[in-house]
C-alpha cells in the first residue's frame, strides 16, 4: 500500500525513446497518468539517437506538468536516465560542465524542470510485457515513422 507522503498531486509517468538507426530517425512516448487524468505525448524526429529520445521523453513530461511541485513517479527502461540521475552521473557531469559528455543541451533543459518537482525513476525492464511501457513504447516508434518528422537541431551540431 502507498501512502501519500505530501499534499502534492501524485503523478506516474511512463516514457520510452526509440531511434531506427542511432542515430536515425527517432521519437518518443511519454504517458501521464494522475487521478482521473491520463494523457499521451509523443514527436519524432528525422535525425537522432535512442538516449537523446529517452532523455527528451522524460523532459517534456515534466515539462506538461501543470502544478508544481508534484509527486512525480517515472518508470523507464532507459539505464542511461535513470543511472544518471538516481547514481549521481550527472552531479558529475555538471562539475566537469559535461567535457566528454554528450546531450548537454538536453540534460541542461531537465535541469530547469527536474528541481521543481519531487521526482523518483524506477527502472523497467522494456519489452517485458508491462502494458504501459508497452504503449510508450508503440507512441515513440510510431513518431519515428512520421511524414513530418522535426529537426533535432542540437544533436545535428553536435
Amino acid at each position: 500500500m502507498h501512502i501519500r507522503s505530501t499534499m502534492y498531486p501524485v503523478v506516474t509517468i511512463y516514457t520510452d525513446g526509440a531511434a531506427r538507426g542511432n542515430p536515425g530517425p527517432g521519437g518518443y512516448g511519454v504517458v501521464l497518468m494522475s487521478g482521473q487524468h491520463h494523457r499521451e505525448i509523443s514527436a519524432g524526429y528525422s535525425y537522432t539517437t535512442n538516449n537523446r529520445m529517452e532523455l527528451l521523453a522524460v523532459i517534456v513530461a515534466l515539462e506538461a506538468l501543470k502544478i508544481e511541485p508534484s509527486e512525480v513517479t517515472i518508470y523507464t527502461d532507459s539505464q542511461y536516465v535513470v543511472n544518471a540521475v538516481n547514481k549521481g552521473w550527472l552531479n558529475d557531469w555538471v562539475k566537469k560542465r559535461f567535457k566528454g559528455k554528450k546531450n548537454q543541451d538536453l540534460w541542461m533543459r531537465f535541469l530547469q524542470v527536474y528541481p521543481k518537482h519531487q521526482v523518483r525513476f524506477i527502472w523497467i525492464k522494456g519489452h517485458n510485457d508491462n502494458p504501459w511501457n508497452e504503449r510508450c513504447d508503440e507512441l515513440a516508434v510510431q513518431a519515428s515513422l512520421g511524414n513530418d518528422l522535426s529537426e533535432d537541431s542540437e544533436y545535428s551540431r553536435n
